[in-house]
């Protein structure tokens, strides 16, 4: 396995998706690779803790 590069949906910068987070997200069994930068997924939680 190595580190992947990808493109954040929101503000269509690429971020690295590495090794360690991608055994992370295995580990959790999670399937679907992150669509979103670090920055773009800390807006976004910030958001919904706003909304309520």
């Amino acid at each position: 396995m190595e580190d992947k590069t990808l493109i954040c949906q929101d503000c269509g910068c690429e971020f690295t998706f590495t090794v360690g987070e991608q055994e992370f997200y295995k580990e959790k069994g999670f399937d679907n690779e992150p669509k979103r930068c670090k920055a773009c997924r800390d807006k976004k939680k910030a958001e919904k803790r706003n909304f309520r």
